[in-house]
């Protein structure tokens, strides 16, 4: 590998060809943090996610921005975006700032509609951050009613972390197909090829079925406007709701999908992420299952490893609903596509609430983030509890034993 620049370096080892061959295993230290902490009768923190912009922090480290809503007065009731940011990995943090131009807004016949469920990621061509999520209807009381009206679908909004400046919402443009009529990405990691290109992991309602189905879009973005060019393989299970919420991430020149179901966590791998080889229910080495039900799964990628962040039910959380706390991370083996069970660790406790939808994205060379926030929601008799849980927004460092080649500096 000498000789070779960091570029170049970095596009061998993502092809799996430069990784070095007598390095010692990769391994990780888990640092825990809680950068906003709010107890409220009104709502309770959720979905927190970030994306880290190069260089734009203070004495070279970036700018990591962490976009997050409220949950507010009935089950999955969202507000708009919110955000903090820090410029110093996390020693100080700003915010949490409401931009008015992105929270509800109100819509026909007595509904309103907001943009939640959002991803926020660092696009390199551009240098801007593209937050992507679901946009819902809901009625007077709260109550979701995008699946009855079959609308809602795709929102975006960019991020100009140099300025803090946020950009308004606007939505993906699909072909006319039913198929694409409450399309959504939501709660989904996606990636950035090589060309620039982006692969949006979406799932929608199938066309006289009760049951989703998932698949992946590729899409070009130019700073400003995300545009639809294709999609790729439908993947469907149709029993219970069918399939939901999928995340990608790319390792060692192959694509990674996992999957949610309500009964179990789905995962397959393909070479140009639109198709796919067969799912697969994820499980342990072993042979066990995973235990990751009715939630989603996201990546924690590096050059020389791939890992999964997820929830698992065991006798021990069986007081805790769908079994969302704690949240794990263990090593996948990319080749069988099962989670090595002796590689699991947990990545943020159980205080006795739930953890909420949760992140995970590379931030240096050095680190990567999950992001999680507890479910203190005090309308559904949720308390503090004597486990220490009180409703607050958590940061998961897991510190790499060396540097991510494929992560800029």
């Amino acid at each position: 590998m000498e000789g070779l620049s960091l570029t170049r370096r970095a596009w061998l080892a993502g092809l799996g060809l430069g990784a070095a061959c007598h390095a010692p295993p990769l391994s990780f230290r888990i640092q825990r943090e809680i950068p906003l902490q709010h107890a409220s009768p009104e709502f309770c923190w959720f979905h927190p996610r970030t994306a880290a912009v190069p260089g734009a922090g203070q004495s070279g480290h970036p700018r990591v921005v962490m976009t997050l809503s409220q949950h507010l007065d009935a089950d999955d009731h969202y507000s708009g975006l919110w955000y903090m940011y820090t410029d110093d990995l996390g020693k100080s943090w700003q915010g949490p700032f409401e931009p008015r131009h992105l929270g509800a807004q109100p819509a026909e016949d007595g509904l309103h509609a907001s943009v939640h469920d959002v991803t926020p990621g660092y696009h390199p061509p551009t240098g801007q951050v593209l937050a992507i999520g679901g946009k819902t209807y809901y009625d007077a009381t709260g109550k979701h009613v995008s699946g009855r009206l079959r609308k809602g679908g795709t929102s975006y909004a960019v991020y100009d972390a140099r300025g803090d400046r946020w950009s308004g919402w606007r939505t993906l443009e699909f072909p006319a197909d039913p198929m694409f009529a409450n399309c959504r990405n939501s709660c989904a990691q996606w990636v950035t090829r090589q060309d620039g290109a982006l692969l949006v992991p979406v799932y929608f309602p199938q066309p006289g079925l009760p049951y989703d189905a998932v698949t992946v879009l590729e899409c070009r973005f130019d700073g400003e406007t995300l545009h639809y060019v294709r999609h790729g393989e439908v993947l469907k299970e149709d029993t219970k709701r069918g399939l939901a919420e999928p995340s990608i991430a790319f390792h060692r020149g192959r694509y990674y999908l996992t999957i949610r179901h309500d009964e179990r966590g789905y995962v397959t791998v393909g070479d140009d992420g639109l198709h796919w080889k067969p799912m697969k229910v994820w499980t342990f080495d072993d042979g066990g299952d995973l235990g990751s039900f009715n939630t989603q799964q996201h990546w924690v990628a590096h050059a020389d490893g791939l890992f999964l962040s997820y929830t698992s039910r065991r006798p021990e959380n069986r007081h805790i609903n769908r079994a969302r706390a704690p949240l794990f991370i263990g090593q996948v083996d990319a080749e069988k596509l099962h989670v090595v069970r002796a590689s699991e660790q947990v990545l943020i406790p159980e205080r006795g609430l739930m953890l909420g939808n949760f992140g995970a994205s590379a931030i240096t060379p050095e680190e990567s983030w999950v992001t999680d926030a507890e479910f203190l929601w005090y309308r559904a008799g949720f308390q503090p509890t004597p486990q220490g849980g009180n409703g607050s927004v958590w940061v998961a460092r897991v510190i790499w034993s060396r540097p991510n080649p494929l992560v800029p500096a």
